[in-house]
């Protein structure tokens, strides 16, 4: 009879085969194993060890790159935009380095910086109790004569406040240079009601608008509310006046962006946008964009991100002969001739 010792002895024979077969099938193939890891590990560092090199030549090669666009930059934009006055319209998010590097850039450009409007996310709000304050000061405010476009609340305030700030400098428009009681009740109230603020003195009417996107987009989604608002934004200023640029930094101009929307074709646009305004190359071409649209009224989509046509304009534009030596330029859009500085003029 098997008794319960013959269970036990057969039990500890069958874990012993087991752990002796583990022991050997280790001790085989522990030098082929432990050389193929060791073979990884090294190819692995290896290829580490190149990634960083050539992340630390393309950082070398993007600096070098920004110090030769900085001291090329005075030389590139003089007198690229003299006797233009530019509103700098930022949205909420904006970065501020941005802001006020392009606003160098267009001074340098011999510009005049009119002043700066600043959107407030309650402009950009979707819900219906922000929309219809939106809506009633907007109706409250528009003068006798101006007919507002059918749109978003946004859309039609942001006719009122275009027309506050720009001019297209025709046959019974504004001056540009003016400045309008209108148009300042306009502003004031907007302030008021905590849609957007004005940095600097009273903001007199400009041909020109440069908008400063968020940092980032609201989301990568670009039927969002806030970046379809500041896309009828921009439309309105580009409508009211004779250019407009929608600039923003790289990480700003992704999916869901503004600028985004504006290359997709979802909507109509006769602006320029450029996406690496956060560098300096980037700021030299908002000017450049400028220009052109002025001189050839020639939209087009700048930077380094997707959906961009190019870098910058090629050739990079440069005042005419006529215009350095003190003559007058025929501007396309609005068939005006607006008198340009010698090139030997100060800024």
């Amino acid at each position: 009879m098997i008794d319960f010792r013959y269970h036990l002895v057969s039990i500890i024979a069958v874990f012993l085969a087991l752990t002796v077969g583990v022991v050997l099938g280790t001790t085989a193939l522990n030098g082929p194993l432990t050389a193929g890891l060791r073979k990884s590990v090294s190819t692995a560092r290896h290829e580490a060890e190149n990634l960083g090199s050539q992340n630390q030549s393309l950082r070398q090669q993007i600096s070098t790159d920004q110090r030769f666009a900085q001291a090329a930059e005075p030389v590139l934009l003089a007198h690229l935009l003299s006797s233009e006055r530019i509103v700098v319209v930022t949205a909420p998010g904006a970065p501020s380095q941005v802001t006020d590097n392009v606003t160098q850039a267009l001074t340098l450009a011999g510009a005049k910086i009119v002043g700066q409007v600043n959107v407030q996310s309650l402009f950009l709000a979707p819900d219906s109790s922000a929309r219809n304050a939106l809506s009633l000061l907007t109706q409250k405010l528009t003068p006798i004569g101006l007919n507002l476009r059918s749109g978003t609340p946004q859309a039609q305030a942001g006719q009122l406040i275009a027309s506050a700030i720009l001019t297209q400098d025709g046959l019974g428009q504004p001056t540009p240079g003016s400045q309008d009681s209108a148009g300042t009740a306009i502003l004031t109230q907007f302030s008021t009601a905590g849609f957007l603020s004005v940095s600097g003195q009273d903001i007199v009417h400009a041909t020109l608008a440069v908008v400063i996107t968020p940092a980032s987009p609201p989301t990568t989604d670009g039927s969002n509310t806030a970046t379809q608002a500041l896309v009828a934004l921009c439309q309105q200023l580009n409508f009211a006046g004779q250019a407009t640029v929608v600039a923003g930094s790289a990480a700003g101009s992704g999916p869901g962006s503004a600028i985004q929307v504006l290359r997709s074709g979802a909507q109509i646009s006769h602006l320029s946008t450029v996406d690496d305004a956060d560098t300096t190359p980037g700021q030299i071409v908002v000017a450049q964009a400028l220009y052109e649209l002025l001189t050839e009224a020639k939209p087009a989509s700048y930077g380094t991100g997707s959906g961009a046509s190019a870098p910058g304009p090629s050739p990079a534009p440069t005042p005419s002969p006529s215009a350095s030596a003190g003559g007058s330029t025929a501007d396309p859009r609005s068939g005006r001739s607006s008198a340009t500085p010698s090139a030997s003029s100060s800024r």
